[in-house]
């Protein structure tokens, strides 16, 4: 029999669920910026939206399939957080466009860019030649992360989350033992390292605790 009361329960639920999930993930909203946040978004509100109205679900099955998928949730977001080939799986990897003024047309064909839209996205950055392109890198959300000649900032960082950013090692023209050798003159490793960026020619570190 259908109940106000069990319907009133589960919007409260779903909306406690909601409120939880975005303390637990640091967001002030669940806004989505990975592939994760768009499944975590779809899932719940196909949960919510599909429990709510039934009747043969009751509430404490309700509050088990939000807790287990609250859970699954915040091991994923762990496992991405601490290790680079989970987070690679789940949140993709940047896609390099245009590398020293060359455009690898296979890339944009295989992220489904056309011309048009790559054009487009390079004027609003204020670049009409290529050629002043040193590195053009499609993102995971979406947008191109620009580094045009003479340019020797790197636009985004080398380490993130305890991880090293190859892409971004290789276009500082540095290596990985290079890294390690900036590092342990800091007495500091990889995992040690909230964040790392190098720009004009400096590295700069952010560890997880100073």
């Amino acid at each position: 029999m259908f109940s106000y009361w069990d319907v009133t329960i589960k919007l409260a639920l779903g909306l406690l669920t909601i409120i939880l999930q975005i303390n637990l993930s640091g967001k002030s909203n669940l806004a989505p910026i990975s592939a994760l946040d768009q499944v975590q978004n779809y899932v719940l509100g196909a949960i919510v939206g599909g429990m709510i109205y039934s009747t043969s679900v009751t509430v404490l099955q309700y509050i088990l399939v939000l807790l287990i998928w609250t859970l699954l949730v915040l091991v994923l977001r762990f496992l991405t957080h601490h290790n680079r080939y989970v987070k690679r799986l789940i949140d993709g990897q940047p896609q390099l466009l245009i590398k020293n003024g060359q455009l690898l047309v296979s890339t944009a064909l295989k992220n489904g860019m056309s011309a048009n839209d790559l054009m487009f996205r390079l004027r609003t950055e204020g670049i009409t030649d290529i050629r002043y392109v040193k590195r053009a890198v499609l993102e995971q959300n979406g947008q191109l992360t620009i580094t045009q000649v003479g340019d020797d900032a790197v636009k985004y960082p080398i380490i993130v989350d305890g991880q090293v950013n190859l892409d971004a090692l290789e276009t500082s023209n540095h290596d990985e033992a290079w890294l390690l050798t900036q590092l342990q003159a800091q007495h500091y490793t990889v995992s040690d390292i909230y964040l790392a960026t190098y720009t004009n020619k400096q590295l700069l570190l952010f560890p997880y605790q100073h």
